[in-house]
């Protein structure tokens, strides 16, 4: 790292990347997890809060590593650097994003950072950290004050008879909540027997009722942004299969229609196909992440574009550019086992590649995969 780099850093001051620390004290673990379970970062050590460097004397890299070593769980070994700056030497150590969240100090304490400080996780957050590691999955956890009352048991006959050949009716009322919750779709639960987020978005009779999260809100904007005045706006609920069916109908509403005339019958033509508008949806709602529960998936329609905005972060094994060719991840297994069976989807991670073939064969900008905040974004260019 030069040292016009290091002035960039110190001038920007600390923030979600950089923390300034004037020396080694008891909280540099802390510092460390944070950094870990956020989005990675910079401490420079010899720079005091309001980024006056005061210089380090001596040499700390095998205090860091151990630091590192022993009182981060799991352990991790970050890079040392010290440099020369302003006549003073500093140490800069780079904490890279973590791949094995959550991580947590010594005493048991997971810290994420937030703004230019760190701090303890939430129950949610500590929720969303555990998720992203793989080690639970939201979608089959238990949803309070739900039960078998809130699930369309009909449309569950329907599935099992169309998939394993037997029939919900002909069961005992006890052994129907057995192979419910043997399906995920309840789950056992301080005595209690709740549905699951998974069961309730597939089979639920409201799922936005006890999942306010769920759903799709849609908008049209008479522009190429979000100040523009509205065209259409709408808020679409239910079951899961429905949103797919019921947010495809409102997009190609909203979409420029041309005509062809095939023998005697004019035929609609769409700007986007409809598999390529299902396989966007489909994605959106199999893989966000439910535990964040103020957002709603959003479909926003532009004059040059349409983007599918889903909320939480895509794992930390996926990259962008593996999901391009084809590399697929099941936030959800649940969900996505459903809709499998369901026919909205396959599992073969060739939705994401499909989409951008699609593009390329109809001579279209490619369209753009990003992560902004805790949203992935998927973009359509018209």
């Amino acid at each position: 790292m030069d040292n016009a780099k290091i002035k960039q850093l110190i001038k920007n001051g600390e923030n979600v990347y950089v923390e300034f620390k004037k020396e080694i004290n008891k909280s540099f673990a802390e510092e460390v997890v944070s950094f870990l379970n956020t989005e990675g970062g910079t401490i420079l050590i010899g720079v005091d809060d309001n980024g006056e460097v005061v210089g380090i004397n001596k040499n700390l890299e095998e205090i860091i590593i151990n630091i590192c070593r022993d009182s981060v769980i799991p352990a991790i070994y970050p890079t040392y650097l010290e440099q020369v700056y302003e006549g003073k030497k500093i140490a800069i150590i780079n904490i890279e994003r973590g791949n094995n969240k959550p991580y947590y100090t010594i005493s048991n304490k997971y810290y994420i950072r937030v703004g230019s400080t760190k701090r303890i996780a939430t129950k949610d957050e500590l929720l969303r950290l555990f998720e992203v590691s793989g080690a639970f999955h939201f979608d089959i956890s238990g949803t309070k004050g739900t039960g078998i009352k809130d699930l369309n048991i009909d449309e569950i006959r329907d599935f099992f008879m169309s998939y394993n050949a037997f029939d919900l009716y002909e069961e005992e009322k006890e052994n129907v909540k057995r192979i419910l919750i043997n399906a995920d779709i309840l789950k056992e639960s301080d005595n209690e027997i709740l549905c699951t987020v998974g069961g309730l978005l597939i089979f639920g009779k409201r799922p936005e009722k006890n999942l306010f999260q769920s759903g799709i809100s849609f908008a049209h904007f008479d522009g190429n942004d979000v100040s523009v005045s509205l065209i259409d706006k709408k808020e679409i609920c239910g079951r899961m299969k429905d949103v797919v069916d019921q947010t495809m109908t409102v997009i190609k509403n909203n979409l420029i229609i041309s005509s062809t005339i095939e023998g005697a019958l004019r035929k609609d033509v769409y700007e986007y196909e409809d598999v390529v508008l299902r396989e966007a949806i489909v994605n959106a709602l199999v893989h966000r992440n439910y535990s964040i529960q103020g957002s709603k998936i959003r479909i926003l329609l532009f004059d040059d574009r349409i983007e599918f905005h889903s909320p939480g972060r895509i794992p930390n094994t996926i990259t962008i550019e593996k999901m391009k060719i084809g590399v697929s991840y099941a936030r959800n297994p649940f969900l996505v086992k459903y809709m499998e069976n369901m026919r909205y989807i396959d599992k073969l991670g060739r939705g994401i590649p499909m989409i951008f073939a699609n593009a390329k064969r109809l001579n279209r900008k490619q369209p753009k995969l990003e992560m902004s905040g805790e949203e992935f974004i998927l973009t359509l260019y018209r």
